[in-house]
Parts: structure tokens; sequence; C-alpha cells
């Protein structure tokens, strides 16, 4: 039976009996392959029962169980078309026996179920089958015998059975690497669980994975379908073309086809060509519609996300790096959108070449496939090697914008110390690293490169070489010669595309993660705090701990606590008891540990480190709300913040820097108050809104706001102030100590139960002297005087907006004279006729009002100079070698065309019987050299080029960021750090990743083209009658397009920075916005920034379709004109050459679209050297180090004389110092008062030369200032600033980047701060990491590292400024005995605060109005009754000792 079965014999023991032992065919088909698939078959049942009886939560996939689903998915198909062979060869005689049809079947249904078998090992314990193996052991074993046999009937020339065999060997060796890959065990997770667990919790975070792409499937599918429709109408269509050629070929050949047939080919030709180019471009624009939705998808999601993000998982991103994801990655997806379809397509394309490849040359193009499939792999090596690289590069890239984010932050305090060398060389090394990995991804690509330019040179060299030597009949004719170089042309594209398309799809896949990582992160869990609506108390704590980190200990522990509506509450505790952290509490910004807070109401919110948007100083304060201009008034008055609107140009429509950059402290602090008092919220919290503000101002805003009759009176409020003396007025008074509440009650029961308040109290008393209790005792009416706003001591800091206009009210110093009643009137009136002209105002802007300056667009082509810049940047002398590369390759490339027409005319000399076997090695060897020159040469090339850009990147950005450093501080009061880090962020990576890549491609498809057009030409001089006007028309084509596109480019990258400026302002107030719950509207104005970067995009992506649509056309005139020329001149033509036209002229309308294409992406690249070459040019500060250096050990003395002095902020505004004369001797204390605006400030810049002088001198010891370099003169300067900065990075780094001092020192200045223990207690000690802007300390501890800062530095002279706002009184005490004591031996400037700070000074100068209006020692100024008398009445300071500092 089964003899019939196989049509052959089944047993016969004759087969053993020979030299050459055998089992027979039958047997071995049958029996040998029923074994394992019975075995299979009987035990599965029970296999998967048992899986589905003990199955555990599904596992996640490994590449090791894809593997295997992928080979047997290949067993699967290969049964298919076994059996479909089977059934085409049956063609109804019985000469198939049965068993060609059942093993198919059997092993279609046995695949099928071990997919089934393998994909239910995910749901095991134990991912790896016993059965399984044993399967494929059987399955390899049975096999080996059928197996020799097959190869020992081919060794006999035996090949009825070809197909049958090829297939029999591919499954078998499929089967062998099944078997190998069980070898190997599948890891399994929960082993991995408690590894996992060990590792920090922190970055192990297990976040949900491949969501993404999957959801913006879903989103967008329509589009996708659409285009893929289009895509595969093109792909089909591009096929027809060398179907046409071999058309054309023939009929130039055949002298009798009729002159119709040629041109009805032609009109065919371009017919076809068109309906090409309209899919294609159809296409595109549906690829690119899609990229931007995602894009805008990415960008409003990653807002969104930021404003629920909880703290934990916040902490594991800086600013920089939220920045990062929403424009490099959400770009890289967009990027990646044109792509998706090539997947497919590129495969079908490939398939489709091959076949039609087959049809001309027959099996030997599987030799020139089989080249090519060997390149893919080392591709996909070379692939991933570059995205483990570009992986490792982001980490870099990261890193040093973090760093420069910090920098521009804090450029401040760097000019003050002259530490810009350390952190440059901190930026230097990260760029090191950076270009050492770039330079190692070009030679990779370099080498990718060339093997695809290669692949098609070799392949066609391969494969015509091999059809000629196989068969001594077959000859090379002009239609399968040309037909094919078509056909490997269209070859080309799918796989040059193929690496692109995988680099492009790695790094969205790593941006993909990147971004899941991020969406997927914690959201704030604000469940513990609950709003009820209907409740007897506006603030109830219950049982309630929260903590900052999981990891560490609660922050707030137990507290219980209730408020009830209306009522004035008092925060008080020492630096570091946990005051803010019960507010973050309570605004939902912690974790929570056990027990909640109910909430009756709305909150508004008062930072301690107030938050100001840029914008004019009314939006901050509105914030949002409508105007209600009498209430506005009330708020502005009550803030104290009139006489700020008189000195701000523009009043309340001047602008604002980022940050606040260009306020003072108070300023900053009293507008934040005033935002929250214009919300009509229920429940204030009030972070020390009173630390930035004097003395006299602090009052009148606790009378005027927040106190008993205050604007707020009737609200629920929570204020944390150091400020003893409000104390009596408030209705409660809660301690904190260490995160818990020590005691509470009003002010009079806690001083009568003399514990720990009591306790304060006494020694502030002590400290404060008699200041304190004639505060507490004043009856607030009568110190109306001492309200005058005016007075207020805030620090401007450098770009204070004291520029001030002519009119500015303060100069009437003589206040006291009149009521303070009347001048307050006549500041409303004032604001009352300002109103009237607002609308003038307006119109012509008031100088000085505009801060920060528009970003300069370019304009019109981009200048040569700025291209010459780059290729100076590359080396000339390697510019040189590049472009002789390239044109030697250009001109192989001709060579071998010309060389393969000669060969095709050989077919009509040899007519293919005799062909001489010296000739016919002589073609294939010209062919091949001139194939490998063209390699070797794109190679040497591409090296050359990876070399020279990353030499430009190298240079562009040290010049950048060594300018950086130098340019004047106003530099960066007038630019946002946002555009700054742009140029270091975008414009850098461009010139590092996209700007050498479009170069290189450009001038490739430059001397492609030309080459083709030089070839066309040769062929048929004709031919140039026809280029003419076509390149007329191209030209002006692109002309047009490109001055377009590189306009809308521009117009993108700046719409798109107010958007990542936007961002950035969000997560840094954060918790403003939430407190407020602003969040819509936050999220509606980034959809709107978005919406108008994403017009720009469109109009771009249009303006793309609209160039390609007419390049297309040009490219398909082209070859509608080479084919006419055919028809018209086939008497003087023969088919080689018409063959070798045309399949150049097909050619060349792609690489006409690239090339304008290329074109306007290296204009538009190059806007980036043009953007950075911007800030090359920023003119500098002064020399760092000059010839002149001040003598060794200067200043020894530390005498301070001016002389005359004045400066100004920017030319175009007013003095603010007009004239300072005097001398301050060596180891004098002088204090500086002065009110607003008087020029105090502006006194510190003058000293370290932030401001250079306008008229006068500053000479120290003997040596004018301006006439020595900066560092000379700040490195022996100190100053105590008044904003506490620090960097990321370690402790250490931040008292004393350069390493100067030992370790001892270093210890010696904590314990003189009052650090030491605080440091002791620390893990790691001196090399504990400072968090971005030193996050991760109280303000207070940032203070007093900034007193060690400057213990360390040990200079003769010393400025203080205000360097005692946010830090409670102990705290102060002790700076201000440290000071003493330490610097006891320098001449100290204090720019005061508090007024008792300086009343032990030797002598005290009074500003007013940039002028010296007193200077002398305390008593006497008290004595005469000038300005300082008046002052320190305000203060309650009646002599010298009656403060006991």
């Amino acid at each position: 039976m089964l003899e019939k079965f196989c049509n052959s014999t089944f047993w016969n023991s004759s087969f053993l009996d020979s030299p050459e032992a055998d089992l027979p065919l039958c047997f071995e088909q049958t029996v040998l392959v029923w074994i394992p698939l019975g075995f299979l078959w009987l035990l599965a049942p029970w296999q998967l029962l048992h899986v589905y009886r003990t199955k555990i939560n599904r596992s996640s996939i490994t590449k090791l169980y894809l593997a295997k689903q992928v080979l047997v998915g290949f067993l699967l198909i290969l049964a298919a078309i076994e059996l479909a062979l089977v059934l085409t060869e049956d063609s109804g005689q019985a000469t198939v026996p049965a068993i060609r049809y059942t093993n198919p079947s059997l092993y279609l249904g046995t695949w099928l179920l071990v997919l089934l078998f393998q994909h239910s090992r995910l749901w095991c314990v134990q991912k790896d089958s016993w059965f399984l193996s044993l399967f494929w052991i059987l399955s390899v074993l049975c096999g080996i015998f059928q197996f020799q046999t097959l190869i020992r009937t081919l060794l006999k020339g035996n090949n009825s059975n070809l197909a049958y065999s090829c297939l029999f060997f591919i499954c078998y060796a499929l089967n062998v690497l099944i078997l190998i890959l069980s070898a190997f065990s599948e890891k399994d997770d929960s082993s991995n669980e408690d590894v996992k667990k060990k590792e920090k919790s922190g970055t192990t975070e297990n976040f949900p994975k491949a969501w993404l792409v999957k959801t913006l499937f879903k989103t967008f599918y329509v589009i996708l379908l659409k285009s893929f429709l289009l895509k595969l109408m093109h792909d089909l269509l591009m096929f027809l073309n060398p179907q046409l050629l071999k058309l054309l070929i023939s009929f130039a050949n055949n002298r009798d086809a009729y002159v119709w047939v040629g041109y009805l080919y032609s009109v065919l030709f371009f017919v076809v060509a068109l309906i090409q180019s309209l899919c294609l471009q159809n296409y595109f624009q549906l690829c690119f519609m899609l990229g931007t939705s995602v894009r805008a998808t990415i960008m409003a999601s990653v807002y969104k996300k930021a404003l629920t993000l909880s703290n934990q998982s916040r902490k594991q991103y800086t600013i920089g790096e939220t920045v990062n994801l929403m424009s490099v990655d959400a770009q890289k997806l967009m990027d990646v959108t044109s792509f998706i379809h090539l997947l497919w397509s590129n495969i079908l394309q490939i398939t489709l070449c091959i076949s039609f490849l087959w049809a001309e040359l027959g099996p030997s193009v599987l030799a020139g496939v089989g080249v090519m499939v060997l390149l893919i792999p080392i591709n996909g090596i070379l692939a991933t090697k570059s995205r483990a690289v570009q992986v490792k590069n982001m980490k870099n890239k990261d890193k040093r914008l973090k760093i420069m984010n910090e920098i521009l932050s804090g450029i401040k305090i760097l000019k003050y110390f002259a530490w810009e060398p350390s952190f440059k060389k901190q930026v230097h090394e990260l760029r090191k690293k950076e270009l050492k990995n770039l330079l190692t991804l070009g030679q990779i690509q370099t080498i990718m490169i060339f093997l695809l330019h290669l692949s098609p040179i070799l392949v066609s060299v391969i494969t015509f070489s091999v059809y000629i030597l196989v068969n001594s009949n077959n000859v090379l004719d002009a239609e399968k010669a040309f037909t094919s170089i078509t056909l490997f042309n269209i070859l080309r594209f799918p796989l040059s595309m193929f690496p692109m398309v995988i680099t492009s799809m790695l790094q969205a896949s790593v941006s993909t993660e990147r971004l899941e990582k991020y969406l997927g992160g914690d959201d704030l869990d604000t469940s513990a705090i609950r709003h009820e609506y209907n409740f007897d108390k506006a603030v109830q704590f219950s049982e309630a701990s929260f903590t900052w980190d999981r990891d560490l200990e609660a922050t707030i522990r137990d507290v219980n606590l209730d408020i009830m509506p209306g009522q004035l509450v008092a925060v008080v505790g020492t630096v570091g008891s946990g005051k803010s952290s019960l507010m973050s509490a309570m605004l939902g910004e912690m974790e929570n540990v056990h027990g909640h807070i109910t909430i009756k109401g709305t909150i508004a919110y008062v930072p301690q480190q107030s938050w100001i948007q840029n914008g004019t100083l009314k939006d901050n304060i509105l914030f949002g709300s409508e105007l209600d201009e009498k209430k506005y008034q009330q708020v502005l008055e009550a803030c104290a913040l009139l006489p700020d609107l008189e000195v701000l140009p523009g009043g309340d429509l001047a602008e604002i820097g980022e940050k606040g950059i260009n306020l003072s402290g108070g300023q900053k602090q009293r507008i934040s108050l005033a935002r929250a008092t214009y919300q009509n919220s229920d429940i204030y919290v009030l972070d020390d809104p009173l630390s930035a503000v004097d003395a006299h101002v602090g009052k009148h805003i606790f009378n005027k706001v927040l106190g008993p009759n205050g604007l707020l009176k009737g609200k629920t409020r929570l204020l944390i102030t150091h400020s003893i003396h409000f104390l009596p007025q408030v209705d409660e008074i809660v301690v904190l100590g260490n995160g818990t509440i020590l005691e509470k009650g009003s002010y009079s029961t806690l001083l009568a139960k003399k514990g720990l308040f009591a306790k304060i109290l006494k020694t502030s008393k002590k400290q404060m002297g008699l200041e304190g209790e004639a505060t507490v005792n004043e009856d607030s009416e009568e110190d109306d005087c001492g309200l005058m706003p005016s007075v207020e001591e805030i620090p401007e800091e450098v770009a204070s907006l004291t520029m001030r206009r002519e009119n500015s009210l303060h100069r009437t110093l003589s206040h006291s004279s009149r009521s303070s009643s009347r001048h307050r009137k006549s500041l409303k009136n004032s604001l009352k006729t300002r109103n009237v002209n607002t609308l003038k105002e307006e119109e012509e802007l008031v100088k000085g009002q505009k801060l920060i300056k528009k970003e300069f667009i370019q304009t019109g082509k981009v200048k040569l100079s700025v291209y010459l810049k780059y290729l100076r940047a590359m080396g000339l002398c390697l510019i040189f070698f590049i472009i002789l590369a390239y044109v030697i390759n250009a001109v192989a490339y001709i060579g071998s065309n010309l060389w393969l027409s000669a060969w095709t005319n050989d077919s009509k000399t040899y007519n293919g019987t005799n062909y001489p076997a010296s000739q016919r090695d002589l073609r294939v060897g010209v062919y091949g050299a001139l194939g490998l020159v063209q390699g070797v040469f794109v190679l040497l090339g591409n090296l050359c080029s990876a070399r020279a850009s990353t030499h430009a990147s190298n240079i562009l950005h040290k010049q950048l960021l060594t300018n950086i450093f130098r340019a004047p501080m106003s530099f960066f009061d007038t630019t946002p750090t946002g555009r700054i880090v742009n140029r270091f962020a975008g414009d850098i990576s461009t010139v590092d990743d996209t700007l050498p890549l479009s170069l290189r491609s450009w001038i490739l498809c430059f001397l492609g083209i030309i080459s083709t057009l030089v070839m066309i030409c040769m062929a048929t001089p004709i031919f140039i009658t026809v280029i003419i006007p076509l390149g007329i028309i191209y030209t002006f084509v692109q002309m047009f397009y490109v001055a377009t596109s590189r306009q809308l480019k521009r117009l993108d990258s700046v719409t798109r920075s107010p958007i990542y400026s936007h961002f950035s302002e969000t997560v840094s107030g954060l918790s403003v916005i939430r407190a407020f719950e602003h969040q819509q509207r936050f999220l509606k104005h980034n959809e709107v920034g978005i919406d108008t970067n994403q017009k720009c995009v469109f109009s771009w992506i249009v303006s793309n379709r609209w160039l390609a649509v007419r390049l297309e056309l040009i490219g398909n005139l082209i070859v509608f004109f080479a084919s006419m020329m055919m028809v018209i001149y086939r008497d003087t033509l023969s088919g080689d050459t018409a063959g070798f036209v045309l399949s150049n002229a097909l050619n060349i309308t792609q690489t006409l679209n690239w090339l304008v294409r290329m074109t306007s992406e290296v204009e538009t690249n190059i806007v980036a050297v043009e953007r950075i070459n911007e800030y090359i040019k920023v003119e500098n500060e002064a020399p760092w180090v000059t010839d002149k250096r001040p003598p060794p050990g200067w200043p020894s003395k530390g005498e301070i004389q001016f002389n005359n002095y004045q400066l100004r902020y920017r030319p175009e505004l007013d003095l603010i110092l007009k004239g300072i004369t005097c001398d301050i001797k060596s180891m004098e204390k002088v204090g500086v008062v002065g009110r607003t605006g008087a020029g105090k400030s502006s006194l510190t810049n003058a000293l370290f030369r932030i401001l250079e002088a306008a008229g006068g001198q500053i000479i120290i010891d003997g040596v004018d200032i301006a006439s020595i370099g900066l560092h000379d003169l700040r490195e022996k300067l100190t100053i105590i600033p008044q904003d506490p900065i620090l960097f990321s990075g370690s402790l250490r780094m931040n008292l004393d980047p350069f390493n100067n001092h030992s370790d001892e020192e270093i210890w010696k200045a904590l314990e003189l701060a009052h650090l030491k223990s605080f440091v002791a207690g620390l893990q790691v000690g001196l090399s504990h990491k400072v968090t971005e802007a030193g996050d991760n300390l109280s303000i207070g501890q940032r203070q007093l590292l900034c007193l060690a800062r400057a213990l360390l530095r040990k200079s003769k002279i010393l400025i203080m400024d205000e360097a005692t706002a946010a830090v409670d009184i102990e705290t102060d005490h002790l700076i201000q005995t440290t000071i003493q004591k330490e610097f006891s031996h320098c001449t100290t400037i204090t720019i005061a605060h508090r007024l008792h700070t300086i009343m032990d000074s030797d002598k005290i100068m009074v500003l007013d109005n940039g002028k010296i209006v007193e200077y002398g020692t305390p008593n006497e100024l008290l004595k005469n009754s000038g300005p300082f008398c008046l002052m320190a009445k305000e203060a309650g300071i009646e002599n010298v000792n009656s403060t006991s500092l």
C-alpha cells in the first residue's frame, strides 16, 4: 500500500547491501517523517491541559521566544509553498504521488500546533518545554537520512525534483536552528524580581510598556490605510517602466517595426510616470500630515503629563530632560512616520524586482541577490552598533544641556566669583565624549553607505558574470542588460532605504521608550487631600504624615491640626523644621504616608521662592482672571507696588524677564503676593512672603493685606513667618519642629506656658533689642509714616528695571515734610491720570520697557559667509579631498556605463556562438574594476567627511561656548535662557547630526545628475536642446521654492521656542499652577502655541509637495523627450545606445527630486550655523586677564576710593550712579542704605565691573580697577549674594570648583558657617550631590553655603548684598556674629536690609537717586535730622546702642 502511496519502492534490503548503503526514499518520507509528528500529536493534548491547569500571569515576550516563533512561521510558509507547488504540477493524471500532498498538509497542521504550544508557554513558570525539545531532536535525527539521500541524487545529476529538494534543505536548516535555540533556556522573570528590588527602586521603576504605538495606531489608522493604498499603487506602477524600456529597445533593434509603435511607447512612458508621481506625492502628503499630528499629540501629552506628574517621578527628570522629550523625542516620532510604510513596501519592491530579474537572466540572479542578502546582516550589526552609540550620546547630550541650563541660570554667580573656566572645562569634557561618539557614529555610517553603494555595483557585476560564465550560449544583449540595470536601480532604492528605515525605527523606539516611561510615570496622588464643601473647619489635618520620597522617612509626622474659617494662623519654627513641607502637604505636592487633610474651599498660594512668568506685571497679578480696575488698584496699593510702578518703565505694562530676572527679590515677592490677593480664594497659604521685604514695608503689607484689618480679613490665612513682631496680632500660632507640631495656641497662652515658643521669643528679643518691643507695642495707626513704601529696601538685580524715567517720583526725598496721607493720594492721582494716558503710552513704548528682545529672524538667502564659516571649520584641505574622491567616483560611474554599452554591442558581433573567452574575461574584469573604484572612492570621501564634520562641530561649539561665557551680564538679562539653550541643544545637534549628512547627499546627488546628463548627451548630442529649457525651468522652480521653504523653516524654529520656554516655565511653577488650579488655562496656552507652530510646519509640508509635483514633471519630461529622440533617430541609433540613454533617464527623476530636497535641507540646516554664528559674534565683556596684572598680594589693605563714579545699565538709559565720590579706609565696615532704585546694588555691580563705568573711576589699593583683567579683579573680591544659587554637583564643587583648597580648609569653613553638623550627617559628606539649583537644600542652608564660599576665599574686601533675607532670626544672628569675627580684618560693605544689621558699622552711606546724600558714623547721622535719622525712627531705633549687636 505504501508503495502506491509514494509511487516508489518502500523497502528493499538490497538498498543496504551495497558500498553506498542508503534507505529507500519512500521509507524516509513516510516512517521517518511520521515518528516525530506522531510523538508530537499524541502528547500535545496532555501538555496543553497541564499548561491550562497550572497557568500563572502571562510573562513578557523575550527575544528568544520571538526568534523561535519566527522560525516556525517560516516553516509554516515553506509547507504552504510546497503544497502550492504540488497543486500547480498536478495536471490531472495521477503522476504526482499522494505522499506529496499529505506530508505538506500534515506539516501545516503541525507547525500551527507548535506555534500555539510555544505561545502557551508564556503562561508557565518553566518557559522551556522538554517535550518540544525532544520533538526537535527527533525531527533532526530522522531528517538526516532524507537529507543525505537527496544530496546524493543531486550529485548524480538527477534534477527532476530540484524544487522539492531545495525546500527540504531550507526546512532542515530551520529545524537545526530551532534545535540550537531550544538549547538556550529562557530567562525566568521571578528570579529577576529580587535582583530588581535590591537595585535602587527609583531607577528601575516599572512603567507600562509598548502601549504608545498601539494608541497612536488606533487614533490615526484611517490616514495609515489611505497612504497604504497609494503607496501600493505607486510600487506596482514602478515595475511597468523596465517592461516598457524592454519594448522600446526591441523596437530600436527591429528596423521593420512601425514608427507609431515607438511613439505609443513614449507616450505610455510619460503617462505611467505621471500617475506614479501623483500617487507618490499624495502618499507623502498624508504621511507628513500624520507626522505633524503625531508630534502635536505627543507634545500636548507631555505637557499635560507634566501638570500631573508626582514629585517622585519628577525627581528623575531635570527641566532640560523634560524639554528634550518634547523637542527631540516628539520630532523623532514625527520623522519615523514617513518611513513607516517603507517596511512593507521595501519588501514588496525587492520581491517584484527579483522575480522580474529572474525572468530576464534566470537563476544567475540568485548570485546577485545572495550578495544583497549577505549585506543585510552586516548592515544590521552596524545599525545596532550605531544605535548603542546613539543612546550613549543622548545621555551625554542630556548631561551637557543640564549643565548649560544651570550655568545660564547662575551666570551671575559665575561672574562674581570668576568661576567661568571651571564650568567651561566641565562642558568641554562632556563635549569631548560626545564628539568621540560622533566620530565613531560617522565612521559606522560611512561603512554602511559604502556597502550600500557597492551593493548595486557588486550585484550587477556578479550577476552578469555568472550569467555569462554559466552557459556559453548566454550572451548579454542590450535588452537584457539595460532592463536588468533599470531593475537593479529600482532595487537600489529599497535596499538603501532599509538601513535608514531601520535607524529611524531604532531612534524612534528609543524615544518611544523614553516617552512611555515619562507618560507612564506615577501621577500626583491627591487622594489624601479631601475637598468638603459643607464642613465646619477650613482645614483639618488628621493624623497626617507625608514624605517627599517614599524611600526616606516622613517629613511631616502625625500632624493633628484644626483651622477655623477666617482664622489667621502663623507657623513658626527654625530653618528646616518642615514649615514649607507642611504647606506643600496641604497643596497635595507630597506623598501621603497615612492620615488625611480635609480642606473647605479654594486655595491661593504664595511660595517662598516667588515664581514669576515672562509677561507684563499686570498679567502676572491678574493670572488669567478678569480685570476689575478698582480691586486691582486696591491690591497694588496694599502690596506696596505703586512706587515700583513709578520706577518700572511702562508701569504695570513693563515686561518682566524669564524667572523675573529684572525684578528685585522684594518686588518678586510682592507681585507673587498681589497675584494671590487678587484671586478671590477661601484659603491663603503664605510661605514666608515677608522675607525679602523691609521691616516697614513688611508692616505695611501685614496691616494692609494679611493682618486683622487687611484686604484678606475674613479669609483663612496660613502664614509662615520669621518676623516675630507680627505674632501678637495673629489668632493662633503653631510651633513646628522636626516635622511635628510642638506647641499651638494664641500668643498670650503660649507666652504664659513658658514653653519652647517663649524661649524662641526671648532669644530673638535679646538680639533685636528694643526694636522688637517697640514694634510689638506700637499702635499701627501712629506708625503710618513708616508705611511709605518708597523707602523700601529692595535689592535691584543687575538689569533691575531701575531704568527709570525722568519723572521718577523718587526725587521727593523730603516726603517727611508732607503728610503721608497726602502723598499717597498724590500717588493714586498720578496713577489715575496715567490711566487716561495709557493709550498714548502703549503706542510709543517707553524706553527700556521691552526687556526681552524679539528673537532675530534672519530673512532672505543664507549669506555665503555662513557657508564659508562652516567649510572653514571643516578644514579646506579635507574638503578638497572629499570633492576629489566624489568626482573620481562619478567618472568611474560614467565609465562603467559606457563599458556596458560596448559590451552589449558584442552580442551583434559574435551572435552567441563563438564568444571568445579572452574577450569575455576582459569585459567582466574591467566592469568589475570600475565598480570597485566607485565603491572605494565613496568610502574615502565619506571617511574624510565624517572627520571634517566632527572637526567643524567641535570648533563651532568651542567658539559658541567661549563667547557665551564672555558675554556681558546685560546680554543674559535681555535674552531668555531658553533661547541660548536652544543654540546649544537644537542648533548644535543639527550641526552634529543632520547637516553633514545633507551636505554629503547633496554633493553625491549633484554629481550623479551631472554624470547622467553627460552620458545622455554623449549618446544623442541633440538632447542638449531639451536639457537647456528644462534646466532653466528647474532652476527657477528651485529658487522660488528654496526661498519660501527656508523662511517657513525659520518661522518653524521661532514659533517653536516659545512652546519650550512656556513649558520650562510651567515645570518650574508647577506647585503654584496646581495650587490655583489653573492647569486648564496653561494647557490651553500650550495648545495655542503648538497650533501656531503647526501652521508653519503645515505650510512647509505643503510647499514641499508643490515643489515635488513640479520637479517630477520635469523628470518625466526628460524621460519622455529621451524616448522620443530614440524613436525619431532610430535609424542612426542602435538598441544598446537606446537602452543606455533610457535606463539613465529613468534614474534621473528620483535624483532630481532628491537634489532639490537636499538643497533645501542644506539651506535649512545651515541656518543652525547662522544662528550659532549670531551668538559667536555677541560682543564680549572686558578681557579676563590683561597684560597689566595687579601686584602680587593685591589688595593688601583693602582701601576703596570712588572718584566721581558714574554708571548706566544700557546706553539708551539714564545714569543710575551720578558721580559718587568717597573713600573707604582699610578694614572699615560700611553700611549702605537707601530706598529702592537709589543705586545700592549698582554699587556692587560697579565694584565687580558687571557694568562698566560711564565716567570716573574706582581705585582699590592704588590700582584703578578698570585697568586690570576682570578675573584678576573678581577673584580678589568676595560677595555673599542675595539669591543663594547652587549648581548640581557635589557640595565640594559648589564651594571650591577649582580644587584650590584642602578638605580641612573646607570643613573649617563649613564649621564657621554652622553647617558642619549638617554636612557630617550626610551619607557621603562633601560628595553629597546637590540637585538642580540646589533644590534638595532649604533656602536657609543654601544661604549658609554661600557664607562658607565667602569664608573660603579669604579676600580683603567683602560685599554683602542683603544676604540675610531668607533665614530665621537665629540663623541671621549666627551669620552676623560669624561675619564680625571672621571678616574683622576685611573692608566690609553691607547693603543693608534691616537697619539693625548695620548700626554697628564704622560708617553709613545713604544713597538716593544715584548720589550720596549722607556719609558718616551712625552717631553723627542720628544727630543730624537727615534721611537716615528718619529711617531709624521708622524702624524704632533711637540710638546706636538700641541694638545689642
